[in-house]
């Protein structure tokens, strides 16, 4: 900084404040400091800031898994709102392991990040109460967290499922599968209270081996997919129409689906790319994870710039896209 201060003919404090971005500096002398700044290819040295301010300008988003196409535009919003606010965002995958999450969480935290972005995999998030009571603000999105009060951004997936289910039951389906991600995520056990909601609404029983959750992984999905298409362990006869949980399910399913000479109705959870462009065209309940990154972003910095409220959930709404495959009629 003496170097900059030297060159660009100004006192230290003038070049802290160009490069802090603080008042009460004329355009002609910020135009110098920066040309002295460019030239002698200074870089602040923040970790000196961090510990004058006690602010690193980093957050943390800590998610199931950075590959996955439903959370990177979520990731992207959030990057967008922390670089709105001249903040840094570090991002880590839990791969839906809750000892990982904590992990990963807690790293975070020890680099000093000013706030956390969790998508949580874990049933107990205790373990935060020491972080959050030292000032490091905490919004959960997509899912709730749990055995704590705290900020959280979700999707309105009851009411979407319940949704899908009644458009399928509309065009005259009575035995409808489910099949969904691992019962302890919270927007799976949403879409099976939804799921079963409608079933009840319309005054159908669900048969146990309609339904089906676990991992997602394509082999488990494949094996409950035929399974249920092919009706074996009910007595009620096989399914013909599917509802399923996400979007890696559904790939799945349109896989399955693709192999049989019948047509089967789906309504998948989740818009995915390339679904308006399949034979047929899968019908959808969307969410938006982008919008969902965003408000969980703006939530963040709210608390950041201090906002004292208590905890708040917000729910955002799905949007059902009928497309085609969830209008098929039920097979004779």
């Amino acid at each position: 900084m003496k170097d900059v201060a030297a060159r660009a003919g100004v006192g230290l404090k003038t070049v802290s404040r160009v490069v802090n971005g603080e008042p009460g500096v004329t355009p002609d002398t910020e135009r110098r400091v920066q040309e002295a700044i460019t030239a002698l290819g200074f870089r602040r040295n923040d970790s000196a800031r961090i510990l004058r301010k006690g602010r690193t300008a980093s957050i943390g988003l800590v998610l199931e898994d950075l590959a996955d196409p439903f959370y990177a535009p979520l990731s992207r919003a959030v990057e967008e709102v922390a670089r709105a606010h001249g903040a840094l965002l570090i991002n880590g995958s839990s791969a839906e392991d809750g000892e990982r999450e904590r992990e990963l969480v807690l790293a975070l935290c020890a680099r000093r990040v000013d706030g956390l972005v969790i998508i949580p995999a874990g049933d107990d998030h205790r373990y935060l109460e020491p972080e959050i009571s030292a000032g490091i603000a905490t919004v959960f999105v997509d899912r709730p967290a749990a055995r704590i009060e705290a900020d959280a951004v979700l999707s309105d997936s009851f009411t979407g499922a319940r949704e899908g289910v009644a458009h399928l039951i509309a065009h005259g389906h009575r035995r409808i599968g489910f099949i969904g991600d691992l019962p302890r995520i919270h927007t799976a056990a949403e879409r099976l209270r939804g799921y079963r909601a409608a079933m009840e609404e319309a005054g159908l029983p669900v048969d146990g081996s309609w339904v089906a959750l676990g991992p997602t992984d394509p082999a488990r999905v494949r094996a409950d997919a035929e399974r249920m298409l092919a009706g074996r362990g009910s007595a009620a006869g096989p399914v013909t129409a599917l509802l399923t949980g996400n979007n890696r399910v559904t790939v799945t399913a349109v896989r399955v689906l693709a192999g049989l000479e019948r047509r089967v109705a789906l309504v998948g959870f989740d818009d995915f790319e390339l679904a308006d462009l399949l034979t047929p065209p899968v019908t959808v309940i969307a969410q938006e994870p982008a919008l969902l990154g965003r408000r969980a972003g703006e939530l963040l910095f709210r608390r950041l710039e201090g906002a004292g409220e208590a905890p708040r959930r917000l729910v955002l709404p799905t949007r059902l896209i009928p497309r085609g495959s969830g209008e098929i009629p039920p097979y004779s």
